[in-house]
């Protein structure tokens, strides 16, 4: 239902002293898309003071029914021009909203999507991690996350680009950074500011550090709860574009630019604690291995388990795959390891700070899709007590007798048409919403030529 009390929520009431004593000219009313992305309305301020999103801010169904063109495909039992393509609802969540300190005068609301009626809807992506956190809290689990993020600064800036038609694309750097203080000092200009911007905004990045390849860098955010981690997570990317773009550079979330180029993850840190967020369900001084109680070995097991079916929802797009090759910082088979960068999943941390690392999503995850599937799946583990494999010690890569990510989108879509725990985690009507959702951007790419084909084929073929 829609948020209550909204008149009572202390940071509505900060924002509209901010717009009365002209600090703020401008709300930013945002959502998030299938696809990951922002969308929404820029609210002027004195409008916003008279009522104009008292009771949300409309959009257009096909924003949650797009690909990423805009386009509107069909398939889409919840949008279609049957329908007539009518109006939902942003509904402003008071706790999200923040002075955005890289635009002049700007603050921005995330929103839960409605309808008319109050009611949430389901294919939104955070309405889906929020369901998925609420079963966590029914069972006595706080989730706690924190991201990393990896991605490319680029001396082209976006328009750039686009004129060369994405060939040919400058990174920022010419050596494999990873580490180097020196390089990352050249970059300081932008990455100093990145985090420093967005602690400000109230998405307190740690660390920031170059990573594998020229341009490289990334990016780690403090745990914290789950959804908190998601709505932070989903304001860095976008913001973190906005402040490169405002500096005249580029920067890029996408899995694997170029085939030549280290891929961008999107690596996730979780754990359960309980409800007040003082006992770590996930550590047992007494179990072996590594203090592992058994509700963090069934969370490991249900994840594992899970992981082929569900990967459309952190791995949603066709480049998203290309990603996953041997020898390259991203994990291509399904085991786990202690301290392990070669597997899939990696056990780190001691004592209640024990947790694991899913290594599978890549930086041009959908925060709140991929949290939900993977929490999700892990809940599943801990109700049927799926214990994961034996550790796998050494090189992850050349791991046999286990799962492989697919290795493609159209083997992630077959995985998760036969899924059933999809379905139970999040209901076989959003499962059919994504799955038309990689089924349209498979077909389309399917569609295209490619300059690859071309350098193939059209003199030797």
């Amino acid at each position: 239902m829609a948020n209550e009390h909204k008149g009572d929520h202390p940071k509505l009431a900060e924002l509209k002293a901010m717009v009365r004593d002209g600090r703020i000219d401008t709300l930013i009313v945002a959502l998030t898309d299938m696809q990951g992305r922002l969308m929404g309305k820029r609210v002027q301020g004195q409008a916003f003071l008279n009522g104009a999103i008292d009771h949300g801010a409309h959009f257009c169904t096909y924003l949650l029914g797009t690909d990423m063109e805009m386009n509107t495909p069909d398939g889409f039992q919840l949008m279609n021009w049957e329908t007539g393509y009518g109006d939902w609802i942003a509904d402003p969540l008071w706790d999200t909203m923040r002075v955005v300190p890289w635009l002049e005068k700007t603050a921005l609301v995330l929103s839960d999507t409605i309808d008319q009626h109050g009611h949430e809807i389901a294919v939104s992506p955070r309405t889906m991690l929020k369901r998925v956190v609420e079963r966590a809290a029914k069972d006595g689990f706080r989730v706690m996350a924190g991201s990393e993020f990896e991605y490319y600064l680029l001396t082209d800036t976006y328009e750039q680009a686009w004129k060369k038609g994405y060939v040919g694309l400058e990174r920022f750097g010419y050596y494999n950074e990873d580490y180097h203080l020196l390089q990352a000092t050249k970059g300081e200009p932008i990455h100093g500011r990145l985090r420093n911007l967005m602690t400000e905004a109230g998405i307190p990045v740690e660390f920031s550090k170059g990573e594998a390849a020229p341009g490289q860098h990334e990016v780690n955010i403090h745990y914290t709860d789950v959804m908190d981690m998601a709505d932070q997570s989903v304001i860095f990317k976008h913001g973190a574009k906005e402040i490169a773009w405002l500096n005249g550079f580029g920067l890029s979330f996408m899995a694997k630019p170029d085939h030549t180029w280290t891929g961008s993850s999107g690596h996730l840190h979780m754990s359960l604690w309980d409800k007040a967020g003082k006992k770590s369900f996930f550590y047992d001084a007494k179990a072996e291995p590594y203090g592992m109680s058994k509700t963090m070995r069934h969370f490991l097991g249900g994840m594992m388990k899970y992981s082929r079916e569900l990967a459309i929802f952190w791995a949603w797009n066709v480049n998203s795959y290309k990603r996953y090759a041997v020898a390259s910082w991203a994990p291509v088979n399904v085991v786990w390891g202690r301290d392990n960068r070669t597997t899939g999943f990696r056990v780190v941390g001691d004592g209640p700070a024990l947790h694991v690392e899913d290594r599978f999503p890549g930086g041009d995850m959908n925060s709140y899709t991929t949290y939900a599937a993977v929490v999700g799946a892990g809940l599943l583990g801990i109700e049927r007590e799926i214990e994961p494999p034996d550790e796998y010690v050494g090189n992850g890569y050349v791991a046999t007798g286990c799962d492989r990510m697919p290795r493609a989108l159209y083997e992630a879509i077959r995985e998760l048409e036969a899924s059933e725990a999809a379905a139970e985690i999040f209901g076989a009507n959003v499962v059919a919403h994504y799955l038309n959702a990689a089924r349209v951007e498979q077909e389309t790419y399917d569609a295209v030529v490619h300059p690859w084909d071309r350098e193939r084929y059209l003199e030797r073929g």
